[in-house]
């Protein structure tokens, strides 16, 4: 029997039981344990893609123990849906990349890998699936959950302490725990997933990226711009513009001529090159790597065994097959022979792959992966679809170790599912240039860690749109903390460099950026943990104090080891302002006299040790016989410790003992605190250095003292009196520096390129009921977020500056009124029975406003009502007091979460019934066709409605249009004159509602 046979063996075993208790068995090693609908549903699974090794997961292993808690599960048309029900209290995590909050209760998430520019916090579905929850119970206990399904999963986290998910029948979960802490859970989860590749030292430093440095020249500009400045940056990327017309593996020929000639002048000065690779092949004859692919049959195929052609960057392209060990092994080669050119590191983009041109954004479901037998044969996408980035940064990075056994591959991959870390890091993708994209990135950067993925990092700066200097300074601040910390930006953007602000960003981004190198050994040595234990290298701030239930949503700061990065992410709060929260005990505030109010204020914590570099420009300026510094802070008994991670900072010989792991302890006896090494591990001889001892008194006072590392070093105590004094001292030192600290200038308004637009400002939020809803007044009056509480569900798609709920004046696309800057005329939280109300006007010309009211209704909460017109103002009296045609067009573009089970529902006025799929294209309805009052928007897979009711006496037309993952339902008014005594109207109003 094939393995699609095993598939519908499956379901039709899962359908035979409706429900119970999923039944159990004790795998890998103590506390991990899986469960299924029944032996039969076990015997069916699929190999797993998630763990190293799949035999894991489908062997029993003796043990007596018995798990904590037993989930329930139900099968219902074709769906496994499995419940855990958790003490009240318990708080949930992980999830993967995931935008908005940090704890997760109340959201909803769909493993569906998606190419997902300008996400926001409602969003469900990013660039990567991680069917993974982390659950913390009130005592501080931990579990984890994995759903091992490659296929779309929802991950419902909506009901307090309860985790649900829901797949197609049927798949196995596992589960890591109960164990006494979360760093426990990830320790066990890291033996069945595997730990992050240890990464090449270089790829820590600071690295500079844009959307595109568009020739060999500019790319030396910036590299010599960094030095000039004594910026710290030790990595410059390259993205699709360096190729030949988008081709894969190529290069231009006038404007990136002789990449060898350009990495050679970029390594003599210290900095490392990355270079793009998108999955998508033009299908070009005559094109080498489209050739060569032909002749492995290394395509996509579609359902009639023809390859796939889908359009991209270079047009029409063809995809590999990533599931084929042969075809990996072909793209394997192509890397290794690309690396010639001097190539450092490889960025695989689009790989969800994504799709131009089609509702999905992505290849039909439908299209065959001719996969082997060891991960699960001859699939549709829809089973390969969210591991399909996985295995191509799997093939990119074998492909790179091929190149040269003695050094580190440095991938980093947009897509990606749980597991991937074992090949590549990863970025949060396209985000934007805002306050509210500063605060989620610390979220997302501890989300991807909570799931497996401790080397992540977000586009500093945003992506998308222009950052003002204040919010570029404040995201370095917090982004050089980060594991990974890459500045990015879009075409079209103003330039974002750190000195592209003003002098004042400048200094800031300078700083920051310093004080990430001074703390280089610490994060070295923690991903030398995160690679040997799986503990993550940012935690948040709760795993210093898991019982502690004030610390579980603390989103404003993180864990670093011992080291607490505490930060502020509110646009007009600075850290002289801003007092933090802290775990219990003992926590010393420290910097390297560089406070500023837009740098994140550092603690340690009591008890520990954490080693520091001398000041270097970049990594490859550093070496081993440098001078090392310790800081210590002692616990309450006198006693600290930590440890220092060493090696060549590349190749592999940290894996045959040629490293140094030194455990360093200081101890308080008597009136003196010495210091000494411990524990050594590795064969590497200690250098000969001198060894720098900073004991951290609190306040920011510390006392130095100097010796050779490896001896014992004595720190003689000052007394109590003295003592206080220098921490007094130090404190009224910290505060001078604040105060006297050069501000970023407060900057509402950017200048840019024509059609970019500001980002950064705030949009106004109306939150009741059912409803959150976000208005950004500056661009169109446009409503930009409708976020539907009950469901967690997000159903506007925007980008900021468009789409998301607009209105034009006109039947024309993106006529007037869909960008004019809007006045808020009236904002009222209690206002004629509405609980929240918002009234926008702009100026459409000629005597005319376009006028809107927001509101969610106090006696209907379950409704956001939006009434607009076109009102006549100061039309002129030659014209009879009536102004030019117009039409009120309402364009919302809702986004569409699952396209191929989505569908536009009504009944017309003449009784006919219609349902509307995206292959239908684009539809008018009018006279008795028009729907009668109200129309919805159906998502099968999430059971729920949209309906959007309205008055047929004010909609003449109504028009439906399907886009690239989006749909527009829209509601055309008469197309008429108006004059004061006869605006024209539309009132209309949006409710979510479930179906069967």
């Amino acid at each position: 029997m094939s393995k699609m046979a095993d598939h519908d063996q499956a379901k039709v075993v899962a359908a035979d039981v409706v429900s119970g208790d999923m039944i159990f068995q004790p795998i890998l090693e103590d506390g991990i344990f899986r469960f299924d609908c029944s032996a039969e549903a076990r015997a069916a699974s699929y190999p797993s893609l998630s763990f190293i090794r799949s035999s894991d997961r489908d062997t029993p292993i003796m043990s007596h123990s018995v798990p904590s808690y037993t989930p329930t599960y139900e099968c219902v048309s074709g769906k496994q849906i499995v419940k855990f029900e958790f003490p009240d209290g318990t708080t949930f995590y992980g999830t993967g990349e995931v935008s908005g909050q940090l704890e997760r209760t109340g959201k909803r998430v769909f493993t569906w890998n998606t190419d997902a520019w300008g996400y926001g916090p409602g969003t469900t579905s990013l660039y990567q699936s991680h069917p993974w929850v982390l659950a913390v119970l009130p005592n501080g206990e931990a579990l984890g959950v994995l759903a091992d399904t490659t296929l779309r999963c929802e991950i419902d986290l909506r009901k307090e302490s309860i985790i649900q998910f829901i797949a197609p029948s049927s798949y196995p979960v596992v589960t890591f725990g109960l164990f006494a802490s979360p760093t426990d859970v990830l320790k066990s989860l890291s033996h069945a997933i595997g730990t992050v590749f240890m990464p090449p030292k270089w790829s820590l430093g600071y690295q500079q990226c844009r959307w595109s440095y568009d020739s060999d020249e500019r790319v030396r500009e910036i590299a010599r711009t960094f030095r000039e400045k004594g910026i710290p940056c030790d990595v410059i990327w390259m993205d699709i513009d360096y190729m030949d017309g988008f081709r894969c593996f190529t290069f231009d020929q006038e404007r990136f001529r002789d990449p060898q000639s350009l990495v050679k002048d970029l390594h003599d000065d210290g900095f490392k090159a990355i270079w793009m690779l998108d999955p998508g092949i033009k299908k070009e004859e005559g094109y080498l790597i489209y050739d060569s692919g032909s002749e492995n049959d290394a395509w996509i195929k579609k359902a009639d065994g023809e390859p796939f052609v889908g359009e991209v960057w270079p047009g029409p392209c063809v995809f590999p097959d990533f599931t084929q060990s042969k075809v990996r092994a072909w793209w394997a080669l192509l890397v290794k022979d690309f690396t010639s050119n001097g190539v450092d590191g490889i960025w695989n983009d689009m790989n969800e792959p994504a799709v131009f041109k089609t509702v999905t954004k992505t290849m039909p479901e439908s299209n065959l992966h001719l996969g082997d037998e060891e991960i699960g044969g001859c699939q549709n996408h829809s089973h390969y679809h969210n591991v399909y980035g996985m295995l191509m940064a799997r093939s990119t990075y074998e492909g790179m170790k091929l190149a040269n056994e003695n050094k580190r591959p440095f991938v980093l991959t947009r897509a990606g599912f749980i597991g991937s870390q074992r090949y590549a890091a990863t970025w949060t993708g396209d985000n934007l240039s805002n306050w509210e994209h500063v605060h989620m990135s610390i979220s997302m950067v501890l989300q991807l860690g909570l799931s497996g993925q401790p080397l992540s990092g977000p586009d500093i700066g945003g992506f998308a749109g222009n950052a003002t200097p204040k919010l570029f300074g404040r995201w370095m601040g917090v982004g050089a903390m980060f594991p990974f910390c890459r500045g990015h930006s879009e075409k079209s953007t103003n330039d974002h460099e750190p000195w592209s602000f003003g002098e004042e960003c400048e200094e800031v981004c300078r700083l920051a950026l310093k004080r990430r190198y001074r703390l280089l050994p610490h994060i070295y040595t923690l991903f030398y943990l995160a690679h040997t234990t799986g503990i993550p290298v940012a935690t948040p701030t709760f795993f210093a104090d898991p019982k502690d239930p004030g610390l579980r949503t603390t989103e404003n700061s993180f864990l670093l080891g011992p080291l607490l990065v505490f930060s502020s992410t509110i646009a007009d709060q600075g850290m002289d302002r801003l007092h933090p929260v802290l775990p219990k005990g003992i926590w010393l505030r420290f910097d390297f006299d560089d406070s500023h109010p837009d740098l994140p204020t550092l603690y340690l914590q009591g008890g520990s040790i954490i080693p520091l570099a001398p000041p270097h420009q970049h990594v490859g300026e550093a070496n081993l016989s440098d001078d090392l510094t310790l800081l210590v802070a002692l616990d309450q008994n006198g006693h600290a410790e930590g440890l220092l991670f060493e090696d060549e900072g590349d190749g592999y010989e940290f894996t045959r003992g040629g490293y140094l792991l030194t455990r360093y302890v200081a101890e308080l006896q008597s009136s003196a605190v010495t210091v000494r090494v411990s524990q050594m591990e590795g064969s590497w001889k200690r250098p000969r250095r001198r060894l720098r001892v900073q004991l951290l008194l609190g306040g920011g006072a510390m006392l130095d003292s100097w010796g050779i590392d490896g001896d014992v070093l004595k720190i003689n105590m000052p007394t109590e009196v003295e003592v206080s004094t220098l921490v007094s001292t130090s404190e009224k030192q910290y505060r001078t520096r604040l105060e006297c600290a050069k501000h970023i200038p407060e900057l509402e308004e950017v200048s840019g390129p024509k059609g970019v637009v500001d980002l950064s400002k705030v949009p106004v939020e109306l939150k009741n009921g059912d409803w959150i809803a976000k208005v950004v007044p500056w661009i169109g009056g446009r409503i930009i977020s409708m976020e539907h509480l009950p469901s967690g569900t997000q159903w506007l798609h925007s980008r900021v500056e468009i789409d998301g709920y607009e209105e034009y004046s006109g039947t024309e696309y993106r006529s007037a009124g869909c960008s004019e800057e809007y006045s808020v005329i009236e904002r009222d939280l209690e206002h004629a029975e509405e609980e929240e109300s918002l009234i926008l006007e702009g100026n459409i010309g000629g005597g005319l406003v376009l006028r809107r009211q927001i509101s969610i209704l106090k006696d209907n909460p379950k409704i956001l009502q939006i009434d607009s017109g076109i009102i006549a103002r100061s039309v002129g009296a030659g014209s009879g007091g009536f102004s030019r045609l117009v039409c009120l067009r309402v364009h919302p573009a809702f986004t569409l979460l699952h396209p191929t089970e989505t569908f536009v529902s009504f009944t017309s006025i003449d009784g006919s019934k219609h349902e509307i799929w995206p292959e239908s294209g684009d539809q008018f309805y009018q006279e008795n066709l028009l729907p009668n009052g109200e129309w919805m928007l159906v998502d099968q897979c999430q059971g729920l409605a949209l309906v959007n009711r309205f008055n047929i006496n004010e909609v003449f037309k109504c028009y439906i249009h399907w886009g690239t993952g989006t749909v527009n339902l829209e509601l055309w008014s008469e197309d008429r004159p108006v004059s004061k005594q006869s605006p024209l109207t539309v009132s209309h109003g949006y409710e979510v509602r479930g179906i069967s």
